[in-house]
């Protein structure tokens, strides 16, 4: 299966920075795995299905795209286990006037296939034919690695962020932010509840926010690290973003964003944690190059524990980098 989109890129696309909006494009790829999942699932008789969003790979902005070029962006499904679907969706962009393609994101998503009877039963996935053995065992071993790190991650994001008076510059508390929205239709699929593209958007506006009154520069997003998408959001819920510098390096900021679910019209139902992720940024000058940023300042246990887990991951991603670049004996 494969399938592909395109948009043409207008104003009201623009971040700050004149370029495409980070939650724009992120968006984009979610619409594109959404539909080829959701056709993939309902390619079979049986009970009919919706396709939602369960993890988001890490994503790398490899380059940024322009107001006015055309968003490419093609999704293929790779593997899928009994309950699951693994699509890679790729975006490129083109330059209308002078035909000039470049590739910008890459992106791995998993979804799951929830009954349009009853979107809390999730159904058994349509096996997809493998040209080669190899890569029904590469991707059984993707599938189990994101399991697991799913559920590590659950456990791991069960605290909140909490506002602190007159915070110092560059600490954690000077830069956090907190977006609180109303889940209204229009944010909604048909059967109520959130476009996983929808909550990217707005985890990565906040995530934008914190960047920016950190370095109180332009700032782009560099990449996203993988979005664990815990429960679903319904129509109705009112919905916090919240978003904390939890690491810097010279030149690059990583930011926490977490997303809780309040069902205010459901009385019966608590308040629950709905989405994390991490997200890379960069601080530009006017002129699009990349300055250096503040160095951020831990100052409770927790943070410094954030911090040195940043640090790690950070780490491990340039090391990872560099393995790709380097030439082969």
């Amino acid at each position: 299966w494969s399938f592909q989109l395109g948009w043409i890129m207008r104003p009201d696309d623009a971040n700050v920075a004149g370029n495409v909006h980070g939650g724009t494009i992120l968006k984009m790829i979610e619409e594109a795995g959404a539909i080829i999942s959701t056709r993939h699932c309902n390619s079979q008789n049986g009970e009919r299905c919706v396709a939602a969003l369960a993890r988001v790979e890490r994503t790398d902005f490899l380059s940024p795209m322009c107001i006015g070029e055309v968003a490419h962006v093609s999704a293929e499904i790779t593997y899928t286990s009994k309950h699951s679907v693994e699509v890679q969706v790729n975006v490129m962009s083109e330059n209308i006037l002078t035909g000039a393609k470049k590739l910008t994101n890459k992106a791995t998503l998993w979804y799951v296939p929830l009954s349009l009877k009853n979107v809390d039963k999730v159904l058994e996935v349509p096996p997809v034919v493998y040209s080669r053995q190899e890569q029904e065992e590469e991707g059984r071993k993707r599938y189990e690695a994101q399991k697991l790190e799913r559920m590590e991650t659950k456990w791991r994001n069960g605290d909140i962020v909490q506002p602190v008076l007159n915070p110092e510059p560059n600490t954690v508390s000077y830069s956090q932010s907190s977006l609180i929205h109303l889940v209204g239709p229009s944010d909604c699929t048909l059967h109520g509840f959130v476009h996983g593209g929808v909550t990217m958007k707005l985890m990565d506006e906040v995530a934008g926010i914190v960047a920016a009154r950190h370095c109180k520069t332009n700032i782009v997003t560099a990449s996203v690290d993988a979005i664990n998408f815990h429960d679903k959001i319904r129509k109705g819920c009112v919905i916090t973003i919240s978003g904390r510098m939890t690491f810097t390096s010279n030149k690059s900021m990583e930011i926490e964003v977490l997303v809780d679910a309040d069902p205010v019209v459901d009385s019966s139902q608590k308040r629950y944690r709905a989405a994390s992720a991490f997200f890379t940024y960069v601080s530009l000058s006017q002129e699009g190059r990349s300055l250096p940023v503040p160095q951020l300042v831990p100052e409770t246990e927790d943070e410094k524990k954030r911090f040195e887990e940043g640090k790690g991951r950070y780490l491990q991603m340039k090391a990872k980098r560099q393995g790709h670049t380097e030439p082969q004996p």
